[in-house]
């Protein structure tokens, strides 16, 4: 099949024929009818966090079900699924809680040293990435990590879930528990940025401050439901904020992964706000914190989200849902659809921060 396999760490997919196995035990074969470009798997792709090499990338997945394994129970062929990173045993005590995103054991979603690969090149192992190697034509999965939905969910639409609207809105919804009458701000109007302010239009804020360096994204991100827009080249973002709020926000979302966005989230939450750690830093990334003026004083909480607090068997198909009921928007997320070929090019594009996802759906 054709995949975009990462050689090195240059940030460059190269577009190579691999090899994929049958399913076992639990695992679906998926036909890729969509695959999301997210700015993790760029993160990835250009700094050392441990994926071995080579490897394929890619975890916003959506398309149908064409084999199972022997032991699946959950699925059957023709389904349509979305997939996800969040790889969950089932039965440790975190997911028994319905955590889990925290899961103790997700090497049991995966295949062990001694077994056949689920991707091969001439012979030689190729990294499945996350357990769901979404780069390439098919995709070998545990069912663990994949969610059937509505057939009538668009697949470029149904992709994004799996990822960009989970790890969004349910960093909204799920781990900072949004209330009615709430205030938001959000650092990065992008994809991951664009749903949770999804996600707290949803759960009923009645203040929702998008923060970006690109001025055509406020037009965008009204559309999500911001009702304020605050451009940081215009002057300092976190006066601005506590103008707008009359002293600061009660949820403060950093989406970008950066330093500097990072430390003026902190600075503007009010007294006892939430400050919630979304966007991917890099390797050895550190930020200061004044313990006395930043938490102390303010009785602020700052906590790092991984994939929105999400129970995907739970919240995939809300979602979708909720879409197909014209509830949540899911249309504008998608700037346009790819080639795999057009991997590179599209990738260069999302660093500029113009776009919010561009989506595969040929190969």
């Amino acid at each position: 099949m054709k995949a975009a396999v990462l050689n090195r760490l240059s940030g460059v997919f190269e577009i190579e024929e691999i090899q994929i196995d049958s399913p076992r035990g639990r695992e679906v074969l998926v036909e890729v009818k969509a695959s999301g470009l997210c700015h993790s798997d760029l993160h990835m792709a250009e700094s050392d966090y441990g994926m071995p090499l080579p490897a394929v990338a890619g975890h916003e997945l959506a398309g149908i079900v064409r084999e199972l394994g022997p032991d699946v129970r959950g699925l059957a062929v023709g389904d349509h699924v979305v997939g996800s990173l969040i790889q969950f045993c089932g039965h440790c005590d975190a997911c028994l809680g319905g955590r889990t995103y925290q899961c103790e054991h997700p090497e049991e979603t995966v295949r062990g040293p001694t077994d056949a690969p689920r991707l091969s090149r001439d012979g030689q192992q190729v990294y499945a990435t996350f357990g769901t190697a979404a780069f390439a034509a098919f995709s070998l999965v545990h069912e663990n990590q994949l969610v059937k939905v509505p057939k009538e969910l668009p697949f470029p639409q149904a992709c994004i879930l799996g990822c960009g609207t989970v790890t969004g809105a349910g960093a909204a919804i799920n781990t900072a528990n949004v209330q009615a009458g709430d205030t938001v701000a959000v650092f990065g109007a992008g994809g991951v940025g664009l749903n949770v302010i999804s996600g707290a239009k949803l759960a009923g804020a009645t203040r929702i401050i998008a923060i970006d360096t690109q001025p055509k994204k406020e037009e965008l991100a009204r559309k999500f439901g911001a009702t304020d827009f605050v451009n940081p080249a215009d002057g300092d973002p976190v006066a601005a904020v506590r103008a707008l709020t009359g002293g600061g926000v009660h949820h403060a979302f950093e989406v970008i992964g950066l330093k500097a966005t990072t430390e003026q989230a902190i600075k503007m939450v009010r007294l006892g706000g939430g400050v919630y750690l979304i966007g991917v830093h890099k390797p050895g990334s550190t930020i200061t914190i004044d313990v006395l003026a930043d938490m102390a004083y303010s009785q602020a909480t700052i906590k790092a989200v991984y994939m929105g607090s999400t129970n995907i068997r739970h919240d995939i198909p809300m979602y979708a849902n909720l879409y197909l009921q014209g509830r949540f928007n899911l249309d504008d997320l998608i700037s346009r659809e790819i080639n795999i070929s057009e991997i590179n090019a599209a990738y260069k594009e999302l660093k500029t921060g113009a776009i919010a996802r561009s989506v595969i759906t040929s190969f």
